[in-house]
């Protein structure tokens, strides 16, 4: 199951709005055949691994999402290890999808052994945008970026932030762009950094993610996400009563200005425009606001071994909970990038039903 995982992201950035799916084919505990759902309409990671193995009669397939059952862009995978014999089925969690669902019952029905579990929480978290949209829809599933020093800052005391983090973790972080619907900033991070909010790293997404600026009162027109040439990919999300005005100075270039009185409604706003998950750089204040509102699901902790002692925390004051009260997340992964340490945790795991 672990390899399944490991394969799966192979389809980071290109798979997307599909789950994130890799398979591995196994006789008398050897490998036969693997394989991962790699582009956005081709074929799932169970016909590929088919596809690469000669014969698969008796084997034994290994999944991190119950195969579908349906026809879709693709055959139903459930029919295809049917047809190609093999014997027993390995799934991590359902698929929450209605149309997909319900492989498990189709292979149990065929005589094939199937069994369901293994790896869950893993693999819950690998698809966690994916399985947020069908389990909670209405809103994306939100993460936090931030890069800090070890005492929690941002920025030093004259609000330099370029760069506390290494190489490795800015590589990590444009791999980590390529697999959202969009990036968002606050108004303070867009007119202080004015980032270009792109993806300029090893994976190139299958679709461009949106960028979107959470301005409230205030707007710049001369920021790049309003100026370049992705302005068409461009949400600026405004109070409902400058909206028009708004619109008038960044809406010309193709920029999308919507009317959202809160982060609640602003996200449902980012849902009605396609956006499934959303992934927040900054800054401080809007990482804040997230968490302190129960709207932040995931967090990325970039952790750079310095000490600055003051300037710009990553995470603001917010109504005290006692130590018994608190609510720990779940840790998704820990490891090394380069000098830095990462972190990321998830409010809570997202599992479709039994």
């Amino acid at each position: 199951m672990d390899r399944a995982l490991a394969l799966a992201l192979n389809g980071w950035g290109r798979v997307a709005p599909n789950p994130l799916v890799g398979a591995v084919l196994l006789r008398d505990g050897q490998v036969i055949g693997e394989a991962f759902h790699a582009e956005f309409g081709g074929a799932h990671a169970e016909a590929a691994a088919l596809a690469a193995c000669p014969d698969a009669a008796g084997a034994t397939c290994v999944v991190n999402l119950e195969p579908c059952a349906h026809q879709g862009k693709t055959p139903p995978c459930a029919e295809a290890l049917i047809a190609a014999g093999v014997r027993r089925v390995v799934a991590a969690i359902r698929d929450p999808d209605p149309a997909a669902r319900g492989g498990a019952d189709v292979l149990r029905r065929a005589g094939l052994q199937v069994e369901l579990g293994i790896g869950d929480q893993a693999a819950a978290a690998l698809n966690a945008p994916f399985l947020w949209a069908a389990v909670r829809p209405g809103r994306p599933f939100v993460a936090l970026k931030v890069a800090t020093s070890l005492d929690g800052l941002l920025a030093d005391a004259d609000g330099k932030s370029q760069w506390i983090s290494g190489p490795e973790a800015r590589e990590y972080a444009h791999w980590l762009r390529a697999g959202f619907d969009a990036i968002g900033v606050g108004h303070e991070t867009a007119v202080k950094d004015n980032p270009e909010l792109t993806v300029r790293g090893p994976v190139s997404p299958r679709v461009a993610p949106w960028r979107v600026v959470f301005a409230r009162r205030r707007v710049e027109p001369g920021l790049r996400v309003f100026t370049d040439g992705m302005a068409a990919r461009t949400v600026v999300l405004v109070a409902a009563d400058i909206r028009d005005r708004v619109a008038r100075e960044v809406g010309g270039a193709g920029v999308t200005v919507v009317a959202a009185d809160g982060l609640q409604a602003g996200l449902e706003a980012l849902w009605t425009l396609g956006v499934r998950s959303l992934l927040l750089e900054g800054g401080g204040r809007l990482a804040t606001a997230f968490l302190g509102a129960g709207l932040a699901d995931r967090v990325y902790w970039i952790q750079a071994p310095v000490w600055l002692g003051t300037g710009v925390p990553a995470f603001g004051a917010r109504d005290p909970v006692t130590l018994d009260g608190a609510r720990a997340w779940a840790i998704v992964e820990r490891r090394a990038l380069g000098r830095d340490s990462l972190l990321v945790v998830d409010r809570e795991l997202c599992f479709p039903a039994s």
